[in-house]
């Protein structure tokens, strides 16, 4: 397993919601600050979610010294401390939402993805005559370039990247998030899952891409950063923590 590199670093302040683009931060035992820290509810408190609510894909979180505050396209933009925004909320969506703290954000968990396995199942979707997908369906916290076998992720019981050390805990299930154009806002289909299905179905049924890791030394990361695959230093067997597979972050 060859090093690589770290070409993108992304967190999602509202879950479900578009998200921020970094070039540096510093992950903590609770993995990327402000990730899904906030989300949407509907009238009876259950979180929306892009699979139910695409346009969720539209709204853009911005977090600055002053708090959080949230744009869509025709929309004069609102501060989440703003009485109004779960009335901006319920108007941009065209149904009944309220903002909320997110009760569990992402688990601690960072989500990782590497380009040989997004080209790997475009090279499968455009073989069959359909459009590639872009990684932002996948929504990934850290994208790694350079590896040259597809679903190394899958299978790096360590890495390292830049001050850190991420420990993997689980293979990543897609849900019908993945079908969202997060540039429109709108569900397509019926790629990637429908090809995901042919060759990435899980024992339970489900479909796996990307993979799920734990920060167990805290530090700084910085695009560009080389990532250094490793073995796991406490030597335990974590096949048995992976079968225990969860959802995608925001489903």
């Amino acid at each position: 397993m060859t090093a690589a590199t770290l070409t993108g670093i992304t967190y999602y302040p509202v879950k479900g919601c578009a998200g921020t683009a970094l070039t540096e931060a510093t992950l903590t035992d609770g993995g990327l600050p402000h990730d899904r820290t906030w989300a949407i509810a509907d009238e009876k408190g259950d979180l929306r979610w892009q699979g139910g609510d695409p346009a969720l894909a539209l709204i853009t979180p911005e977090r600055t010294e002053g708090g959080l505050t949230l744009r869509a396209p025709g929309r004069d933009p609102v501060r989440a401390d703003d009485p109004r925004v779960h009335a901006w909320l319920t108007d941009f969506l065209g149904v009944p939402s309220t903002l909320v703290p997110s009760p569990d954000g992402n688990a601690g968990r960072l989500h990782l993805v590497s380009r040989a396995t997004l080209d790997a199942l475009n090279h499968r979707i455009t073989a069959r005559g359909a459009a590639p997908v872009p990684m932002d369906r996948f929504r990934p916290n850290l994208v790694v370039d350079g590896w040259t076998v597809p679903h190394t992720e899958d299978g790096a019981a360590r890495l390292l990247v830049g001050d850190t050390e991420l420990v993997l805990t689980e293979d990543t299930i897609r849900c019908a998030v993945t079908l969202v154009d997060q540039r429109t806002g709108r569900r397509e289909g019926p790629e990637p899952l429908r090809t995901l299905a042919d060759y990435r179905r899980t024992a339970a049924g489900g479909v796996a891409f990307g993979a799920y890791f734990e920060v167990r030394r805290a530090g700084r990361v910085a695009v560009g950063d080389t990532v250094v695959p490793g073995a796991d230093t406490r030597g335990a067997d974590r096949r048995g923590a992976r079968a225990a597979v969860s959802p995608s972050p925001d489903s």
